[in-house]
């Protein structure tokens, strides 16, 4: 498991790990805009999860997770904890919880 002090930090070292796919929540699905990639629930597991807390600002406060597709395509999704304020299914709130 690899540690990472900031965000960009852990982002650029998933990158440099081959998950290079930017994805983006959608209600039911994430999905990258810059390619023809998106993925439903079922069609994804997260390998890492990296949570970082701000020490004063809560927006700085967000999960960056690490995705594979059943496919293999690897990708990085960047989301803030409000997860299940945001405008997605259920099914996807759930597969995004972080456990522990």
């Amino acid at each position: 498991m690899y540690t990472y002090d900031t965000i960009s930090e852990a982002v650029d070292g998933l990158k440099k790990r081959g998950y290079n796919i930017d994805f983006n929540l959608e209600h039911d699905q994430i999905s990258c805009h810059t390619t023809p990639v998106s993925l439903k629930p079922s069609e994804f597991e997260i390998t890492e999860v990296y949570r970082f807390e701000g020490d004063s600002d809560p927006a700085d406060e967000a999960i960056v997770y690490a995705i594979e597709s059943n496919k293999g395509q690897k990708g990085v999704l960047v989301n803030g904890f409000g997860i299940s304020a945001d405008d997605a299914s259920e099914e996807m709130v759930d597969k995004l919880r972080v456990r522990h």
